[in-house]
């Protein structure tokens, strides 16, 4: 009876039932969510002597600038938007960590480093947790320059006279969150469940579902809001095909066993899955980091005086998502940049070597050379797949703009959607594997 019982259940709820009768899987599973409770708390934590409600306003207003913060915005989850200590995300620890990955094969050091195994990661991981806190430093004071010069938000930023102390202050306690969200993304990886600084933006990024439903309910265009809704579902079920597509490549182990006095010649085969979508979201953080660079540099000179707008005025309007060149170069940066990492991931994995080591081969392709270059043209053909989506992808806020005529209020938040989904796999894999060492049946068939 209690079978029948089980076996009428759907799949997901039986896993989750059963993840949550064994003790560590519950502890993990109830360490994690408390952080990511506390973790919301700290969003609504706000900067000394920042004005919320005026940020609110600023990102609502349609302005060039607020459009290049709404995009901030969305990466960190919403914490801009409340003026938050944490209002600069992980993304400072993000981009140390992207710029650590570029350094390692060029960087002598580095490379050693990488070989040692879990110690010499750990070292790695040190550093990169040194570079966050320039690299928060620097972005928390471009963006309250930027906010100053465009909005009431800050005022007095300097580091001049009676000014001096509240920036300080500022750019502390902005530094001082982010490395506070790093901490906590840690603390979920080691004692919880899943990667710890890909769930705080997750849960970020899902908190601002309701306000983006919200905002639909305000809409006046039925139709407009229905095809919107649509058109993103579509995207939705295509991330979901791309981050899960993959091309798998035979590969056959052979080897000779000697058992009493004779030999046997052992051989087996399986498979190496070779993803569509390999560089995930970070080409676009990457084409993102871009984008942005010249607005807010150019934030430092613009002129306060509207009616007589200068260069930087003219370059911050330019990379503002209001326009058809910010899109299309955005595009094509994203292709570009997705070429890239790819294969600066592929080298870094050395596959050929790593089967030739271990006496693999591809049927029909000789170890060695000729198979790191049979690898490497279809790893180049997978990626422009994945380029031409991450690309679409990035500038569907803008078509679906273009055809539903939704404000930019409801620009569909592509980059999120990606996090979400491959965040979510990610999770649920886990969980999975864990309920697998018990012998239970996982989420995924």
């Amino acid at each position: 009876m209690t079978q029948e019982r089980k076996s009428s259940r759907p799949q997901l709820l039986q896993s989750m039932i059963d993840a949550f009768r064994q003790t560590d899987l519950r502890r993990k599973m109830l360490i994690t969510l408390g952080i990511l409770v506390l973790f919301r708390f700290i969003a609504h934590v706000p900067v000394p002597g920042a004005d919320a409600s005026a940020m609110q306003d600023f990102l609502g207003g349609g302005s060039s600038a607020g459009s290049l913060f709404g995009m901030l915005d969305l990466f960190s989850g919403g914490l801009m938007r409340n003026m938050s200590i944490a209002s600069l995300g992980v993304y400072p620890y993000i981009t140390a960590t992207i710029i650590m990955q570029l350094m390692v094969p060029v960087i002598p050091r580095l490379r050693e480093l990488a070989r040692e195994g879990d110690t010499g990661r750990a070292k790695i991981n040190i550093y990169t947790h040194w570079m966050t806190v320039p690299l928060a430093m620097l972005q928390g004071y471009s963006q309250l320059i930027l906010l100053q010069r465009s909005s009431s938000v800050v005022t007095n930023i300097g580091f001049s006279g009676e000014n001096a102390l509240p920036t300080i202050s500022m750019i502390v306690a902005m530094t001082a969150g982010t490395m506070f969200l790093v901490w906590l993304g840690e603390l979920i990886t080691e004692y919880g469940i899943g990667n710890g600084v890909s769930l705080i933006i997750f849960a970020g990024i899902v908190c601002t579902l309701p306000q983006l439903i919200g905002y639909g309910t305000l809409e006046n265009d039925v139709f407009g809001l229905i095809l919107f809704v649509v058109l993103s579902l579509v995207i939705l079920v295509t991330i979901i095909i791309f981050t899960e597509a993959q091309r798998r490549i035979p590969v056959q182990y052979a080897r000779s066993l000697y058992r009493g006095g004779r030999v046997y010649r052992q051989s087996g085969g399986t498979h190496i899955p070779m993803r569509v979508n390999s560089g995930g979201m970070i080409p676009i953080i990457f084409a993102m980091s871009f984008m942005l660079m010249p607005g807010i540099i150019a934030g430092f000179f613009v002129s306060p005086d509207l009616a007589n707008p200068n260069f930087a005025n003219s370059v911050v309007n330019l990379f503002s998502s209001e326009g058809y060149f910010y899109w299309i170069l955005y595009f094509f940066l994203v292709v570009a940049l997705t070429f890239f990492y790819t294969t600066v991931i592929f080298q870094q994995q050395n596959l050929a070597e790593t089967l030739q080591r271990q006496g693999a081969f591809i049927p029909g392709i000789r170890p060695g050379k000729a198979t790191h270059q049979y690898l490497s043209k279809l790893s180049n053909r997978l990626t422009w797949g994945g380029a031409i989506f991450l690309g679409l992808v990035t500038i569907s806020p803008f078509i679906i703009q273009k055809i539903t005529g939704i404000s930019g209020n409801l620009q569909l938040p592509a980059i999120g959607m990606i996090i979400v989904v491959g965040v979510a796999l990610d999770t649920m894999r886990q969980l999975e594997a864990q309920l697998l060492m018990r012998k239970y049946e996982g989420f995924l068939k």
